[in-house]
């Protein structure tokens, strides 16, 4: 007897039929469950059949987070082990393929996603004869790879699929480029039947280099005053600074040893992540959802219902004609790539999120693309812009001309516009993309004027108040100005590090306190908490005791 999932479809699911359709749902699993532990997986559109959980917490999640649409047999849930399922098991199998095979991997699949206008086998051999292109011969390099098989009678893994799986765990366990090559070594020495197993690193991003998904390095000047890019990419010395591009490198004595770059910026090109998320049968549906699946009642669960959202299509009806044109955000912040190691060192990634896709996949791992990595050892401050600009000059592009993609569902192609709706910063680096300074008379950014003690403020030639200390590199931009919202504030990071300055205030914790000499003259400069002002006492600024500072007696009792 057919199972009835007409109510996956339902538009809310506060209704009857869905809540009654979810309780069945669960009888009907939890019938069939064969594990001790009495868990499932739960097939919600957040856990998405990786997580196992119990009856109760099953029902809730379905009943709040919604089920996955694209599920279409419940063969991880009992469907097709009993009699009652076995009339209608082979009408599913089709629907039901991707599924089943979900934990095999699919490398012809993904060489098919990276050239979906090459065609293969018989189509091609219908078509006139003609010298592959460079695509092309990509194309069947790749496949003839993927059906080499790792050694003579290899059955499971092709020497392209095993490269693929190495390279993977390589990068989730962050293995040094050094250790690869030791364990690849290793590998060919014990299993020397392996012929075409590389050996090195090098060799192993050679064979999947044409998988796509590349990065460019660009130099830059150790100031950060500008990168060797475009009409400077052949400069040997900074135009502003006049500092050479190189580090002294003297191993032969005269200086003739191998150019080492001060600083090099990693740029990962967007335009060909944004296509693959097209060419892929996988995702190419998702790409659609704010405008084909989104619940549109007036409640905000996705950017697609924000105020910023409607008004940027009002005014840019043209973008918004094509669902699949892409709106994306940017967030940027530091971080010491060498953990709790006592090393002074930011480095600083950029973030871009697609907004196409549900929200319960747009801030998902796979989904979050870095576009740049900004090089330490310190922060780029201000000059944020000097490494912005690839990926602004990209986004130019994108908007203005766009780029030609391939809709796998369609099976046609579209010309792909991006336009990034706004950045999400803490307070400081808000500073930094925005150019308002975020200290001083006008710190708040939305207050502006109103600010207190804003009377204090200086007036620039033409009279009237500003806090700007740079132009943004983003109203390069031709829509930026147009924008309702242009920089988020991340609450919950802000809120995070006012809460530890607070109690390293409070508790007097050294290096953490910001209660410091600096901020007393500040208030002694304003005039104010006069109590509070740094006393000289033999040569020496000492700080009187604040009323909401903790003695030794009270952190003690707590």
């Amino acid at each position: 007897m057919p199972v009835d999932k007409s109510w996956i479809n339902l538009p809310s699911r506060s209704c009857h039929e869905y809540v009654n359709g979810v309780e069945k749902f669960v009888e009907y699993a939890f019938q069939r469950i064969k594990d001790d532990d009495m868990k499932i997986k739960c097939l919600c559109n957040n856990c998405s059949n990786w997580y196992r959980r119990t009856q109760a917490k099953v029902e809730r999640h379905l009943l709040w987070r919604g089920m996955r649409r694209d599920y279409i047999r419940w063969h991880l849930h009992g469907e097709g082990n009993s009699e009652d399922d076995e009339e209608d098991s082979d009408e599913d199998e089709d629907d039901s393929s991707d599924d089943q095979v979900q934990n095999i991997d699919d490398i012809p699949g993904m060489i098919r996603d990276a050239y979906p206008h090459v065609k293969d086998g018989e189509e091609a051999s219908r078509s006139e004869p003609q010298e592959p292109n460079e695509d092309a011969k990509k194309f069947y390099r790749l496949l003839e790879e993927s059906e080499k098989p790792l050694y003579e009678g290899c059955e499971k893994y092709s020497n392209l699929a095993f490269i693929v799986k190495l390279m993977h765990i390589k990068c989730i366990n962050c293995w040094s480029n050094n250790s690869f090559n030791m364990l690849l070594e290793l590998l060919k020495d014990a299993f020397p039947m392996c012929e075409t197993l590389p050996t090195s690193n090098y060799g192993a991003k050679k064979i999947i280099g044409d998988l796509g998904l590349h990065y460019e390095k660009i130099d830059a000047c150790e100031n950060d005053c500008m990168l060797y890019y475009k009409e400077n990419s052949k400069a040997n010395q900074c135009s502003i600074c006049h500092l050479s591009r190189w580090k002294t490198n003297n191993k032969d004595g005269k200086g003739n040893g191998k150019k080492v770059p001060w600083k090099v910026l990693r740029y990962f090109p967007l335009k060909p992540r944004l296509q693959r998320l097209f060419m892929s049968m996988k995702t190419v549906a998702d790409m659609r959802w704010h405008h084909d699946e989104r619940l549109n009642d007036g409640v905000l669960r996705h950017p697609a219902d924000a105020e910023a959202w409607k008004s940027f299509n009002r005014i840019h009806e043209s973008f918004s004609l094509d669902p699949r044109n892409v709106r994306v955000s940017l967030a940027t912040d530091g971080f010491n790539p060498f953990g709790n190691m006592n090393i002074s060192h930011s480095s600083w990634p950029v973030i871009l999120f697609p907004y196409n896709i549900p929200p319960w996949m747009c801030m998902k791992e796979p989904y979050l693309f870095m576009s740049l990595l900004i090089p330490g050892p310190k922060g780029p401050g201000n000059d944020i812009d000097v490494y912005l600009r690839p990926l602004i000059d990209e986004l130019k592009d994108l908007w203005e001309i766009g780029a030609y993609t391939y809709d796998a569902s369609m099976q046609e192609n579209f010309q792909m516009r991006v336009a990034l709706m706004w950045t999400i910063n803490d307070f400081t680096t808000y500073a930094y993309t925005s150019g308002w300074s975020t200290q001083g008379h006008l710190a708040c950014p939305c207050c502006g004027n109103e600010t207190e003690h804003c009377k204090q403020q200086r007036l620039d030639g033409r009279g009237k108040s500003h806090n700007w200390k740079k132009r943004s590199i983003f109203f390069d931009l031709l829509y930026w100005s147009t924008l309702s919202l242009h920089h988020n504030l991340e609450v919950m990071h802000i809120e995070k590090n006012v809460c530890d300055n607070v109690i390293g205030s409070v508790l007097d914790i050294q290096g953490k306190t910001k209660d410091s000499l600096y901020a007393r003259l500040d208030l002694q400069e304003m005039g104010i908490r006069k109590e509070l002002h740094p006393k000289l006492v033999d040569g020496k600024n000492i700080l009187p005791l604040a009323c909401y500072t903790l003695s030794n007696v009270e952190q003690r009792a707590l």
